[in-house]
């Protein structure tokens, strides 16, 4: 390749990596489409259960392998890969195309692969579209055991260590990597709740994602890179003083990564006796090790969506069940904070059967969907009674925009506990019940619904879409999508009153919790905890460390006074920069 260059793309492990390229090469397979004899059926069927049960095998030697290698919560996302082995929707097809079709095994699930990873790749919701990796991951593995062909999954490049290129990366080939050979991951494809992504950081592999389309020029073997896992950025053919530049700050990262370490157990106090307890949200419970390793306090959010995009049916009360009592245990007393299904909008899954709408923001979805489907409500409210037993479980509404909502809502919960009365099952009655605040509605009747729920979680995310008209995701008005415009800290003061009068507890979930800037406002407002991303956490407790919350009192009336967003944002800078960080 020619001089040098950087690209932009998402970074899906924080770090810095410097070194040279290895491709990895990927699975290709080439196999002949001929019809087999109706007498060889059966000795295709025999080769397809042996290929079945040699890659299951496989997967759990590999299983064993990540629980000690690097934690069990990581080693469990191959128990997604063992389900489509026994998925029925999967196998049916292979079968049925088989024994209709009179094709050989290997050319049924290799069929069978490409239909349902196209399916997947052309839903709408990223999380759902790397699940198609998770298919073509089993299906190579499958396809290995039928033909008898075992490519080579992890790199030997004559000079390790390496950073590690390719279209996409699967979980298995990754657990062929040894962490101590590389140094980073660049993939063209991917996202970052990918099982790939969520092992790299477990790993503390630095890891961008996302170049598809940005390189003139492929990438080669031995090409010198610089990737930055923080920023998303990927340096081709750096110049020795950006190589220079780049140690120093990959020096300073790792030194701020210990110093971050060592505040994990630290009280989060201010420095005037303030307590704020900082909480994760997570979309899976594969961080949930990682989470309390630094200090969380608990879950202010955990987006059930993921168990539903993760199967091809309805998952069952006993499947829900199942991942919330593990959270709970796993926390050991902290709080579970459990969002009911949030789906519909930009999240869709197709035995739902939702419809399109032109505006699904607005649409059918959220509360509005369980509301509907009672059915399905239900069942995730027993097994969210269920786990109860086994920690500080709460439960959570989204989208609440009246107070007929959350009495329908509280309608279904007794019914469910009925149900599970009759059955015999224990749970805790007195679980607390809380809603999102996510749209105006429910800001301008804050006082109402204060009287119907335990507590309030301010989702910003959705909040400041709704009070804005802006829709963030598109790139013609995302400008116009500013978290501290006026309207919303109105609404955020508006909503913590209101809890205050009641008496109820007020949290933040929105990704608005986890921007430092924004750490005056919530000290200022009263509020009692904040939820982030687990990367967000440390550097979050850092700020709140050497802060002072009669400050921060202060800082929130000016900011009331304020008259546009960017007053509000030059205000907090300004009383950010006065903190002493050297010091915290």
């Amino acid at each position: 390749m020619g001089s040098g260059f950087s690209l932009n793309g998402i970074g899906a492990s924080p770090g810095i990596a410097i070194g040279k390229a290895f491709l990895l090469p990927a699975w290709e397979w080439n196999i002949p489409d001929e019809a087999i004899d109706a007498n060889d059926l059966t000795f295709e069927f025999e080769k397809l259960f042996e290929g079945i049960r040699a890659s299951k095998l496989e997967l759990e030697l590999i299983k064993q392998d990540i629980s000690e290698m690097i934690g069990k919560q990581e080693s469990e996302i191959f128990d997604a890969h063992l389900a489509i082995l026994d998925d029925p929707i999967f196998m049916n097809e292979v079968h049925n195309i088989m024994k209709r079709q009179y094709k050989s095994a290997e050319v049924a699930v290799k069929e069978t692969i490409d239909k349902f990873a196209l399916m997947f790749d052309l839903l709408d919701d990223n999380y759902m579209k790397e699940r198609a990796t998770d298919i073509k991951d089993v299906g190579n593995r499958l396809l290995k055991h039928l033909l008898g062909v075992f490519p080579e999954t992890a790199p030997v490049p004559d000079e390790p260590p390496f950073i590690v290129c390719a279209k996409e990366l699967s979980p298995s080939q990754l657990s062929h990597m040894n962490p101590q050979q590389v140094l980073g991951i660049v993939t063209m494809l991917g996202g970052t709740t990918s099982h790939a992504a969520i092992m790299a950081r477990a790993m503390g592999i630095p890891f961008v994602l996302g170049l598809e389309g940005k390189l003139a020029e492929p990438l080669e073997n031995g090409d010198l890179l610089i990737i930055d896992g923080d920023a998303g950025t990927v340096h081709i053919h750096p110049d020795d003083k950006l190589v220079e530049t780049y140690k120093a700050r990959k020096s300073e990262w790792l030194a701020e990564k210990d110093r971050l370490n060592a505040i994990a157990g630290v009280p989060p106090v201010t420095e005037d006796g303030v307590r704020l307890e900082l909480l994760v949200n997570m979309s899976s419970i594969q961080d949930l090790d990682a989470a309390i390793a630094s200090g969380a306090a608990g879950v202010g959010l955990l987006r059930t969506e993921f168990i539903y995009m993760e199967n091809s049916a309805l998952p069952t009360e006993d499947e829900q069940f199942d991942v919330y009592r593990r959270a709970a245990e796993k926390l050991g007393g902290r709080p579970l904070v459990i969002r009911t299904l949030d789906i519909g909008g930009d999240k869709n899954v197709d035995f739902l059967a939702l419809p399109r709408e032109d505006n699904a923001a607005l649409g059918y979805r959220a509360i509005r969907i369980s509301l509907d489907r009672t059915d399905l409500f239900r069942t995730q409210l027993k097994a969210i009674l269920r786990a109860s037993r086994y920690g500080n479980v709460k439960i959570m509404y989204p989208m609440i925009a009246s107070v007929e909502e959350v009495r329908a809502a509280r309608d279904v919960l007794r019914m469910a506990m009925r149900e599970l009365d009759d059955a015999g099952e224990t749970y805790n009655a007195d679980i607390e019940v809380g809603i999102m605040i996510e749209v105006p509605a429910a800001v301008a009747i804050a006082d109402l619904l204060a009287e119907e729920v335990q507590f309030f979680s301010i989702g910003t995310n959705d909040l400041v879409q709704y009070a804005l008209a802006v829709d963030r995701m598109n790139e013609a008005i995302a400008h116009l999508y500013d978290p501290y415009h006026p309207a919303v800290l109105r609404m955020l003061k508006t909503t913590v009153d209101a809890a205050k009068r009641r008496g109820i507890s007020v949290s933040v979930c929105g990704e608005l919790a986890g921007d430092r800037l924004a750490l005056p406002l919530w000290l200022g407002l009263g509020i009692g905890e904040i939820s982030m991303s687990v990367p967000a956490l440390l550097p979050v407790k850092k700020e709140l460390l050497a802060s002072r919350a009669d400050a921060s009192a202060e800082l929130l009336q000016r900011a009331l006074a304020c008259r546009t967003g960017a007053e509000i944002k030059a205000l907090l800078q300004a009383g950010c920069a006065a903190i002493p960080q050297a010091e915290a």
